[in-house]
């Protein structure tokens, strides 16, 4: 078959229509990249306009940071009673020990603020801000391994292939800056265990690809192949920009398929971020006091406080959803040690950043969330030693806490047993931090879908409800 016989054969009543209109949907697109997002959407009365998202990963510990339980100091060094553990199932960490010895926390606590917050003496940062708080103490989780349990946390599933927390905000909502994603990630290394990160803790699943999370790095590029070769100018870049995207327009409307928009709207939004990420990224502007507020180690590109500044300065700049993930978080081992550096890589950026927001106007229109994917147990990991444990993972019960947009302050929801080992009220899992999570930026979750393989997803799956109590 000759090449002419083959292209009239290609022309289908379909592709005929698809071509006739492919103008259109070419505009319709860029229309809807205007617009940042879904029409009809917000669904309600938005309290957030962004979220900030500082995932702790590896698991910290609810006992040594936020759930206060003076009377285990009765129970040390005692097996935890077959009444509390219920056969929960194990991790192949501790499944071969014959006994599980209580070990209490080796820090203080005290109350904090008009509320009177329980903090750990491992966060006195935290504690400043803790009328501006709402933790958790009820949370709950489907599954006891890191990897499945981040994967649970970040897309609703336990399973990869579902599309991230902030893709879908990202989908629903776009971005209020045209010069930077919607969605932007930062990952820092703490000095604890820790576990492998996957990047589709922020890919976009099965929605298209441009709702996919961006990775800033600590480097001279902070994103990957964002600077043109030597040699080759601005004015080169955008003819080029031009040309090709006039080819992928002709491709789109002959093959509709929608990953090639997404591939004109990426380049047109790198060419723009080569401008907007090093005027962002550039720290040597910001005042002495907001590295003396953010702690010594915001002065080193790809700590933990550095990426708190940079946050700060992406809600500014109107970015839907930040996250910060911060690693070393696993302590099976050296627990009162390793917590130790971790709270003092993390605790005052984290406070600083409430602080700050609070200060510039910004925190009542965003969500900030600190957490991480599972708790840890109460009984120690191995041998118990006077100053020394380690603690498994624990699904069962774990705390977070949210500040800002949507969120009342200085208020602790939800209570676990004696042991901090089951819940003992109102218990919150991962599809509620979910719906909340959306409820306050506007959106409602049951009506948040995508349609794939024949059925209309959600975020939440069919699970999920809005806490309401911590609302304001």
């Amino acid at each position: 078959m000759d090449p002419v016989q083959e292209r009239q054969l290609q022309l289908t009543r379909r592709s005929l229509l698809g071509m006739a209109t492919g103008g259109l949907g070419m505009a319709a697109f860029h229309s809807l990249e205007a617009a940042g997002g879904l029409p009809g959407l917000p669904h309600h009365a938005a309290k957030a306009k962004r979220v900030i998202y500082l995932f702790q990963h590896g698991g910290p510990s609810q006992l040594d940071l936020f759930d206060y339980k003076p009377d285990l100091e009765r129970a040390r060094g005692k097996d935890l009673p077959d009444s509390v553990r219920m056969g929960q199932r194990l991790t192949g960490m501790t499944a071969y020990q014959a006994n599980f010895p209580t070990a209490p926390s080796l820090f203080k606590f005290a109350q904090h603020g008009q509320s009177g917050t329980w903090l750990s003496e491992l966060l006195p940062y935290t504690a400043k801000v803790a009328d501006d708080l709402c933790v958790i103490r009820s949370m709950h989780t489907e599954q006891i391994n890191h990897d499945p349990a981040v994967t649970f946390c970040q897309t609703g599933f336990q399973l990869a292939g579902r599309p991230s927390l902030g893709a879908w905000a990202a989908y629903g909502l776009g971005s209020e800056n045209a010069d930077l994603p919607a969605y932007i990630v930062m990952v820092s290394q703490g000095k604890g265990g820790s576990q492998a990160l996957a990047d589709r803790s922020w890919g976009s699943g099965f929605l298209p690809t441009k709702y996919q999370g961006v990775k800033f790095r600590a480097a001279a590029d902070p994103v990957l192949y964002l600077s043109d070769p030597g040699g080759y100018d601005k004015d080169a870049r955008r003819r080029f920009l031009d040309d090709l995207s006039r080819l992928n327009e002709l491709k789109l409307k002959e093959y509709q398929d929608p990953e090639i928009a997404t591939r004109v709207a990426q380049y047109e939004m790198a060419f723009r971020m080569q401008s907007s990420v090093p005027e962002l990224t550039d720290l040597s502007k910001e005042p002495e006091s907001t590295f003396e507020l953010y702690g010594e180690e915001s002065r080193k590109p790809g700590t933990y406080a550095a990426n708190c500044i940079l946050a700060r300065r992406l809600a500014e700049r109107g970015v839907r959803f930040i996250q910060l993930f911060h690693r070393g978080w696993d302590q099976h081992g050296n627990l009162p040690r390793d917590i130790r550096l971790q709270c003092l890589q993390t605790d005052q950026a984290s406070a600083a950043l409430v602080m700050d927001l609070k200060k510039r106007g910004l925190l009542d229109e965003t969500l900030i969330i600190w957490a991480g994917e599972f708790g840890r147990t109460v009984y120690s990991q191995g041998t118990l030693k006077p100053d020394d444990y380690g603690r498994d993972h624990h699904p069962r019960c774990f705390s977070l806490w949210m500040a800002g947009g949507g969120i009342k302050g200085g208020v602790t929801y939800g209570a676990t047993d004696d042991f901090s080992y089951n819940i003992a009220e109102n218990p919150v899992d991962v599809h509620d931090l979910h719906a909340t999570m959306l409820h306050c930026l506007g959106v409602d979750h049951l009506k948040l879908t995508y349609k794939f393989q024949g059925r209309h997803y959600r975020l939440t799956d069919v699970h999920g409800r809005v806490v309401k109590p911590v609302l304001t």
